[in-house]
């Protein structure tokens, strides 16, 4: 499995459908800032002497163009509709709620789109600053100008007060709201990236699990197939040899050899539709339930013995209870070495295989004289018996002997339990 990477520090560009929303976005809230401004006009907002309504298309444009950009160049749409909203605001221009809505738009984007955390925090630090500056001088300049025009300033709360208050808490909840929703609106992005991003990952693994699975079953069938089709054929090789060598002046022996090649070739057979029917079986487990065990290993001596190889068979200790998978992987590999033993161990070759059962592991030991059949690198036969002990959770000794001959040992540790005959498993 992969390691997992770091988490998104960057969040996923703009797509083309977002950026094609902000432009209509922008078209939108220029028409509604034209129309807020000449109703504000008619409305006599500011009174008579406003700007007229060519200033008004004026405004529009340099509000909401920079929103058509906004997740584009975030920062940078901000301080242009921050201007504009600002001049608009200085030269009284009759519009009061489309300017507040861009520069909500554009404080949010700036929060939600920057990555430069630094940056965004800058940026608009920046704006409030210089507006809630401009707000004070405003109303500084309204508190000292002469005349009784507007609300009362009459006692210490006065209507003039109040209203002072209500724009100083309106300003600071609509920046901090636009504030705070940019962060909150810039981390779920941030979360949202880092879940695709292991979304992906989880998705490779996947894949690459399933790869694994199916070498893993393809190592597997060949490991079955290379153990049962060895061993018969080894024992074929065998028989047919030896009725070549007596054909002639012995032709009962040669027929009993060849009627061994044919014993030899039908158990084969049989062996491969079992392991074929477990292969197409889902459950794992063929339809006639063969099994091969433990016990099974003394007719895997009779079966050397038969082929000219002289072979012993000594159980040490009381049987214990053993997984059926560990039954099946000690019985393939006893079949492999004496498989070993026949093929490469010479004509004066003898074999001995000891099962040990001890309280907490079981143990099989298959060792021959003669040649040590050592080869220059380990065959597919070695390199089984070692997978299938890896797959067991025990240990396995594979070489030659000091004295001559070959040997195998494995060893597989069990849980302690009372003595019991060994369960069976499908083939």
């Amino acid at each position: 499995m992969s390691a997992s990477t770091a988490a998104p520090t960057r969040r996923i560009p703009a797509t083309a459908r977002e950026r094609r929303g902000d432009v209509w976005l922008a078209a939108g809230l220029f028409v509604a800032a034209v129309l807020s401004a000449a109703l504000g006009a008619v409305a006599g907002v500011y009174g008579e002497d406003t700007p007229g309504l060519e200033w008004a298309l004026v405004y529009g444009v340099a509000l909401t163009a920079p929103l058509a950009v906004r997740r584009r160049s975030p920062a940078i749409a901000a301080v242009l509709v921050a201007l504009a909203f600002f001049v608009a605001g200085s030269f009284r221009l009759p519009e009061l709620y489309v300017g507040n809505i861009a520069l909500f738009i554009a404080m949010y984007t700036v929060g939600a789109w920057v990555d430069d955390r630094r940056r965004a925090t800058i940026v608009r630090a920046v704006i409030i600053v210089g507006m809630f500056a401009w707000l004070l001088v405003n109303m500084f300049q309204a508190a000292t100008a002469p005349g009784d025009d507007g609300f009362s300033r009459a006692g210490a709360f006065s209507p003039f007060v109040a209203f002072v208050l209500m724009q100083l808490l309106v300003n600071i909840a609509f920046f901090g709201g636009a504030y705070y929703m940019g962060d909150r609106a810039y981390a779920a992005a941030l979360q949202r990236a880092a879940l695709e991003q292991r979304t992906a990952e989880l998705e490779r693994e996947r894949e690459v699990t399933a790869a694994q699975a199916v070498a893993l079953d393809r190592v597997r069938i060949a490991r079955e197939l290379h153990d049962v089709v060895a061993h018969h054929v080894s024992a074929m090789g065998v028989q047919a040899g030896a009725a070549r060598a007596v054909l002639d002046r012995d032709p009962d022996a040669a027929r009993e050899a060849l009627l061994g090649v044919e014993a030899s070739a039908r158990s084969a057979l049989d062996e491969l539709r079992q392991l074929l029917e477990t292969l197409r079986t889902p459950s794992g487990e063929t339809p006639d339930a063969s099994t091969v065990r433990l016990a099974d290993i003394e007719q895997l001596v009779e079966h050397a013995r038969e082929n000219g190889l002289p072979t012993t068979f000594t159980v040490v200790g009381d049987a214990v209870e053993v997984p059926a998978v560990v039954q099946v992987n000690m019985y393939r590999v006893a079949q492999e070495a004496l498989t070993n033993a026949r093929r490469h161990g010479g004509p004066d070759a003898a074999a001995d295989v000891r099962l040990r059962y001890e309280p907490d592991a079981v143990e099989l030991e298959v060792a021959n004289t003669g040649r040590s059949g050592a080869p220059a690198r380990a065959g597919l036969g070695i390199v089984g018996m070692r997978e299938r002990a890896a797959v067991s959770g025990g240990t396995i000794e594979v070489g030659p002997r000091s004295r001559g001959g070959y040997l195998v040992r494995l060893r597989v540790p069990v849980e302690e339990t009372a003595p019991a005959v060994g369960t069976g498993v499908s083939a």
